[in-house]
């Protein structure tokens, strides 16, 4: 629910899952986690050295504690920073990896980017074979120091360690029964970025939604213990609309970063180019097709939003918050007369406390 924790993906754990920090140049999954860094995720290890292909400087960004701090800057922390310790963690570590992810796909040099997200991939799985099935596809290397699956390395080299993204979240899968897909999908989305720039439909646009938001919003509710398949399907429409309203507020930075999101139908419908998106200002035009995209989004979030009213408690006041978080964004659009190239649309914290109480009060 965070998305795109980006485009986090990140936020989808609650992600709009998230909103990005200011400096990325990527996307973020519905960031669905993101409540305060939790002491207990500084304290994951960084284990072996840093892997091969990410600059120094980006592998010091990516440490759990580097990562954590980023949670601040996201849309998603009001409620969550509400919620037990235990949850907290979880959640932070959910969110350590689906920030990694995007920033492996987002910030490493370009021509190494699928070979480190195929190298994240192998580590997600070779997690689960660690322990003994659990859906792993593959088999594990030898464990390594602390318990820790390793990789077989190249001849009279060492073996690689696996991410600390990845070792952070051995505890929180075991403890709440997460399976190894929406981890993976998470990391399919990233190298889905790698290749595909533009979507021809919305249909084409929803399918990367199913990749890069709705594995958060199910994991979120593995993490509470909640997960059910119609409650999946509700969450699918609140992670679906969270990370359009995420992207929505991001057509600038996205267009600079060579992605457009917006659907190559719905621009030829209301007359937009790629021209016009480049400006300073949006044209009425543009203002039109971003009014469109605004009342899908919401209409998506409004269909799931009913999913608050079968949570009780620490899951509900989570929930609650991802559904305000987006219906706050697409305010903000909305507020900014939907004009997202002269800035990014972000909503005020006051805003998205009166969805949230709104949202956890109607139970939708």
């Amino acid at each position: 629910m965070w998305g795109r924790t980006g485009h986090s993906r990140a936020a989808l754990l609650g992600e709009h899952m998230a909103e990005r920090a200011t400096e990325r140049s990527g996307k973020q999954r519905p960031s669905a986690v993101l409540p305060e860094p939790d002491a207990a995720l500084r304290k994951v290890p960084v284990p072996g050295s840093p892997t091969p292909g990410i600059p120094a400087a980006l592998a010091e960004d990516m440490t759990p504690h580097a990562v954590a701090a980023k949670a601040a800057h996201e849309n998603f922390p009001v409620a969550l920073r509400m919620l037990p310790r235990t949850y907290r963690h979880h959640l932070m570590a959910v969110y350590v990896f689906a920030r990694t992810a995007d920033d492996l796909g987002d910030q490493a040099p370009a021509a190494e980017r699928l070979a480190l997200l195929a190298e994240l991939e192998a580590d997600v799985k070779a997690l689960y074979a660690s322990f003994g099935g659990s859906g792993a596809e593959t088999a594990a290397g030898e464990p390594g120091q602390d318990g820790e699956p390793g990789h077989a390395g190249a001849p009279g080299q060492p073996a690689r360690r696996p991410q600390p993204a990845v070792a952070g979240l051995r505890r929180t899968v075991l403890e709440c029964e997460i399976p190894m897909q929406p981890f993976v999908d998470l990391i399919r989305a990233n190298q889905q970025d790698q290749v595909v720039t533009r979507y021809q439909t919305f249909e084409d646009l929803a399918g990367y939604c199913r990749l890069s938001a709705n594995p958060v919003g199910r994991i979120v509710l593995h993490v509470f213990g909640q997960y059910t398949a119609d409650r999946a399907d509700q969450s699918d429409y609140v992670c679906t609309g969270l990370q359009l309203a995420e992207h929505w507020q991001d057509v600038a930075e996205d267009l600079r970063a060579g992605r457009i999101y917006l659907p190559l139908e719905d621009m030829a419908v209301h007359g937009c180019g790629e021209d016009d998106l480049a400006a300073p200002h949006a044209g009425p035009m543009v203002r039109e097709l971003m009014a469109f995209e605004v009342g899908r989004a919401r209409s998506l979030i409004d269909a799931g939003a009913p999913l608050v009213g079968t949570l009780r408690g620490a899951a509900r006041a989570a929930v609650a918050g991802y559904v305000a978080g987006g219906r706050a964004a697409l305010t903000a659009i909305d507020t900014a007369g939907y004009d997202v190239m002269a800035v990014t649309p972000r909503p005020g914290k006051g805003r998205t406390l009166v969805e949230l109480a709104r949202a956890f009060a109607r139970g939708r």
